[in-house]
């Protein structure tokens, strides 16, 4: 994919070339190669030039997946911008490309590791401002993975190494991202001002939940609030109107419910006519028949099908929803948020079951055709046990003997070779494909995975080096890991920009630069035999 074709090159050469005559002698230093150069490596200048980027990407894959539901993409969940330059480095790695990779940030994970106040709750406790600068910081580093690896391309040019076509159809690190508004931090303006600051970061896609904003809970904890239709509504028009004050006419707005696993609501809407949006609403409310002979001071009543009714109330003042009414809640939440501006759904599940995600999707497609999902394959499911579960009622309609397994007990480790675990796993990995073709999901990420590789390496790396292994865990378990599987980062200066840096030193200074990648520099240890070879060809030629 042409990112970014040779002629930009060329015309930015050229205004230099003009730029120096007008200027004439006290410009003689700036070479226009150079600019040209620094300009190649920093395409995107400003948050509005990815999310308007980033968005045409996005609106070209869902169309590919309306003509192809194999056509899925995916994501992984990050709290820091080295995260995501990492994940986007590896990507391109090891695949060749990042088509349909994108990034994900989690209020949650904003929450637990990125608020001054310290690690909090997923209840939107933790500053607004942290949700953009989080946003801001992702795009700085990958913008900083373009520079580096297209500087090294440069590099390698300048070495008479042919490698034009490289620097000509680099495929840039920068990516969608589909950024949690949570409830959206307050009222509609509230959302409006804070969906501004995410898409001026950067953000193409904003995910908004229909939870009360205050009260706002983890999708996968009890005691979730949800509010009437009208509200969300309400946020959903203050995102679109966001996208476009700032003139990203394509951004996509994800309208995320909880209903299926939200027993309350704070507010009763007013209806105006029978079986308007607030109607139907009110008439999930679990209420009992009175007469009213029998209401209290101060009851709250409804007149339901020519009865009197009183909504069943908590003493902190929420109502309750029937039971039993969650689908039917999450199937009219969906249509109605596809109906007033939403372009993309997400349904919280208790658990990750295709068959039970494509129940409700399916219904909501005979209104709306084209619905799709972003899902959310939790860690806050337990994978390996809802999968055996799975299996094993399977394998008991099969008519298959299950004596050899305790149904109380399929997550022991016993069973890890076992025929069940087997099947399961293999329902596990395909997951994704299935879930893209027979429940709608457009979208699959994992939230929170970069927090639990953090917390699982560093209980390995600390078993063994506070142990009888010592440095041998660090240089094994990492760094030799490192170098055998070509980790960018295992060369850390120049991941950080050291490189980078004394090329910009030497545009800057010429040859007064004090250039830190000589000779004594460590990193050098880490050069592979083969660019150690060409160097040393290149010594001798001088020579």
């Amino acid at each position: 994919m042409k990112n970014l074709p040779q002629s930009n090159y060329c015309s930015v050469l050229e205004a230099v070339k003009d730029l120096k005559s007008k200027y004439g002698e006290s410009w003689k230093t700036i070479k226009p190669e150079h600019v040209a150069r620094m300009n190649l490596q920093n395409r995107f200048k400003t948050g509005l030039d990815i999310a308007k980027y980033t968005a045409s990407i996005m609106r070209k894959d869902m169309a590919d997946y309306d003509l192809d539901n194999t056509n899925y993409t995916q994501s992984l969940g990050c709290w820091h911008g080295f995260v995501a330059q990492q994940k986007m480095i590896a990507v391109k790695k090891h695949h060749k490309t990042t088509n349909k990779r994108y990034l994900y940030l989690s209020g949650w994970m904003v929450a637990a590791l990125r608020s001054e106040f310290g690690p909090l709750p997923d209840q939107s406790m933790h500053e607004k401002t942290a949700v953009p600068s989080l946003i801001e910081e992702i795009y700085d580093f990958l913008r900083q993975a373009d520079a580096i690896e297209l500087n090294d391309l440069f590099r390698r040019l300048e070495n008479g190494e042919d490698v034009q076509n490289e620097i000509d159809n680099f495929q840039t690190h920068i990516v969608p991202i589909i950024a949690d508004i949570d409830a959206g931090f307050g009222n509609e303006e509230a959302t409006y001002l804070l969906a501004k600051k995410m898409i001026q970061a950067g953000a193409c896609a904003i995910q908004i939940e229909n939870q009360v904003s205050d009260a706002k809970q983890c999708g996968h904890q009890d005691g979730k609030v949800t509010v009437p239709h009208e509200d969300f509504i309400a946020k959903l028009n203050a995102v679109r109107y966001a996208f476009l004050e700032l003139g990203v006419d394509d951004g996509i707005i994800v309208a995320r419910t909880d209903s299926e696993g939200a027993g309350l609501t704070q507010k009763l809407p007013v209806s105006n006519e029978p079986g308007d949006l607030a109607s139907k609403y009110l008439a999930f409310i679990d209420a009992e028949e009175i007469s009213i002979k029998d209401a209290k001071q101060d009851d709250v009543l409804l007149k339901r099908d020519g009865k009197l009714v009183r909504p069943k109330r908590l003493p902190n003042g929420l109502y309750k929803f029937k039971e039993g009414s969650n689908i039917d809640r999450v199937v009219l939440d969906c249509i109605t948020s596809l109906q007033n501006g939403a372009d993309l759904l997400w349904i919280e599940t208790p658990t990750p079951n295709i068959k039970q995600i494509a129940h409700m999707v399916n219904r909501i497609k005979e209104v709306e055709p084209k619905a799709k999902l972003v899902y959310n394959n939790s860690p806050s499911f337990n994978w390996t046990l809802n999968f055996r579960n799975q299996v094993y009622e399977e394998m008991l309609l099969e008519g298959q003997n299950m004596g050899a397994y305790d149904k109380n007990n399929l997550m022991h480790e016993k069973y890890d070779d076992s025929e069940l675990s087997k099947r399961a796993d293999q329902k596990i990995k395909s997951f994704q494909k299935d879930g893209a073709t027979e429940a709608g999901i457009f979208h699959h990420l994992i939230t929170l995975p970069t927090y639990h590789t953090t917390a699982l390496h560093m209980d390995d790396l600390t078993k063994g080096y506070f142990g009888a292994e010592g440095m041998l865990a660090y240089v094994q378990g990492v760094q030799r890991q490192e170098i055998r599987k070509k980790v960018s980062c295992v060369k850390h200066q120049r991941m950080a920009g050291s490189d980078l840096g004394d090329d910009h030193k030497t545009f800057f200074a010429g040859d007064k630069a004090l250039k830190a990648g000589g000779e004594k520099n460590t990193s050098n240890q880490f050069e592979e035999s083969d660019v150690i070879e060409k160097k040393k060809q290149k010594l001798s030629i001088v020579a």
